[in-house]
């Protein structure tokens, strides 16, 4: 699993060897159905290749030309699945924050299983107001953005209605760092530390924290990654946002959630941990 766009240019590709398979299978040349479509010569190779991206008319274009127009209306659903796996957040973000919270309410809203792993950053079900307020503060001027903080920051307080409905199990595994991580400042990490407590007795609520002198020889940090049921995994990357929805793919993510709880302690122990980390926050603050 990599740090790049790379599900969806894998299933760009699939895209293509499948308009490739039908114009071969009518038994075109890829120069004929560029003289049928009325386009340049170089059109029909590079959609071929994954060089260019199919509109929805070149598919329907397509697929009239080799004699299957009633294949054209699935290609053309693979062909919208393909753009929306990755947007870049600049394109989310054109507004604000708040257009990139709200996005994602009806993926939260019809989630009943939910597979949190973070490496860096307490997930957005269990932070506090402060820390939510400290990390969108700090990607806005990152970003240049529009200042809608306090707008964003009740979204994503309002989406946390999650972790108090019985019909919901939320699963989270932590790296034992992201505690060491005083984001926001000393006050708002102790608070939300200390938050992390109150909500992991919760009985919708499974936490896990990977110690860290635990032994990472068969799986180590990944990036982070959230799984809503087993319909789509999210990926929060430094240029955009990634949605995985390929179901081999989310096995692949499922089995590696699996192996990292595995090196997880819980209840007690776990609890312990958080407050060894409340403990080393505020030493650092005197």
């Amino acid at each position: 699993m990599r740090h790049s766009s790379s599900s969806a240019q894998a299933a760009a590709k699939v895209l293509a060897a499948r308009l490739r398979k039908i114009r071969t299978e009518a038994g075109l040349t890829g120069r004929d159905l560029a003289e049928l479509a009325g386009w340049h010569s170089s059109k029909v190779s590079r959609i071929e290749h994954a060089r260019r991206t199919p509109s929805a008319a070149d598919i329907r274009a397509w697929c009239e030309h080799c004699g299957v127009p009633d294949q054209a209306e699935d290609l053309i659903a693979s062909l919208e699945a393909i753009l929306g796996m990755f947007v870049e957040w600049r394109d989310i973000e054109r507004t604000g924050l708040t257009a990139a919270q709200e996005s994602v309410i009806p993926t939260w809203e019809r989630t009943r299983h939910f597979r949190f792993y973070s490496s860096q950053l307490i997930p957005g079900p269990v932070q506090t107001p402060a820390y939510i307020t400290a990390l969108l503060t700090a990607l806005m001027h990152r970003r240049g953005l529009p200042n809608d903080i306090e707008e964003a920051v009740q979204v994503r307080v309002d989406k946390q209605h999650i972790i108090h409905e019985p019909d919901r199990r939320i699963a989270v595994i932590l790296e034992e760092s992201v505690l060491r991580q005083p984001i926001g400042g000393a006050e708002v990490m102790t608070a939300q530390l200390g938050h992390l407590l109150t909500v992991s007795a919760l009985p919708t609520i499974s936490l896990g924290i990977i110690p860290l002198g635990a032994d990472r020889s068969t799986i180590w940090p990944v990036e982070g990654f959230f799984m809503f049921d087993d319909a789509e995994v999210t990926v929060e990357l430094v240029s955009g946002h990634l949605t995985i929805t390929r179901p081999h793919e989310i096995a692949m993510y499922a089995q590696v959630f699996t192996e990292l709880a595995s090196l997880a302690v819980y209840g007690k122990a776990a609890r312990a941990l958080i407050t060894r980390a409340i403990q080393a926050v505020d030493e650092h603050a005197q």
